[in-house]
């Protein structure tokens, strides 16, 4: 079974209902590692020998954030710039993340609707992680599409449930190495999820 390592950063997570409730009951997984970045570094001063211990440690790759003004929080920046180096990530001799799974895992307070071309925000998600999509191009992994939780302030207790489970779900789910082929045909994880439990059914 893959490893899966989360990537977490919130600049003010304490605030956050919806992380908080996505996260929770993840830090038991075994084979879920769940690293805060900014509890981790709250001076910014990465350990770039660790992050890359615990990159070559894991078979797939999260970045769970909240996206503000269409981008990450600035560690994840940091994080890529340092810890993504020339000769170890990519590059003559950056071989070490070849083949390795990552996607996206991201909040948004505009719904899904506001992510289209004729919505409010003029390009899908996918459409706007597209600088990160190129850096993993760049180091050779095997990019998948994101998993959102989108429209955070409507929802109630109940849907934000839901949407904790089907993370959870598509985390145990990719752990068991499903083809990515058939994933990379969907735009969020949360369809390819949803449709393959369609399908199991009897």
């Amino acid at each position: 079974m893959n490893r899966i390592l989360i990537l977490f950063a919130h600049p003010r997570y304490e605030k956050s209902w919806v992380n908080r409730a996505l996260l929770r009951g993840l830090h038991d997984q075994e084979e879920i590692t769940v690293h805060d970045l900014y509890e981790q570094y709250p001076d910014f001063n990465i350990d770039v020998a660790r992050e890359q211990e615990l990159l070559l440690a894991h078979q797939i790759i999260v970045w769970h954030y909240p996206l503000y003004l269409y981008g990450a929080p600035a560690i994840i920046k940091q994080w890529m710039d340092l810890v993504l180096e020339h000769g170890w990530a990519h590059g003559e001799g950056g071989d070490h993340l070849v083949g390795k799974r990552i996607f996206n895992a991201v909040t948004t307070g505009g719904t899904r609707a506001s992510f289209t071309h004729d919505g409010f925000n003029r390009y899908t998600l996918p459409e706007l992680l597209r600088p990160m999509e190129q850096a993993t191009h760049l180091c050779r992994m095997t990019w998948l599409p994101p998993f959102a939780v989108q429209g955070t302030y409507q929802l109630t207790d109940a849907l934000l449930a839901d949407y904790a489970e089907l993370y959870r779900r598509v985390l145990h789910t990719l752990a068991q190495s499903p083809p990515p082929e058939r994933i990379m045909e969907y735009e969020l994880l949360n369809d390819w999820i949803a449709d393959l439990t369609r399908r199991e059914r009897p």
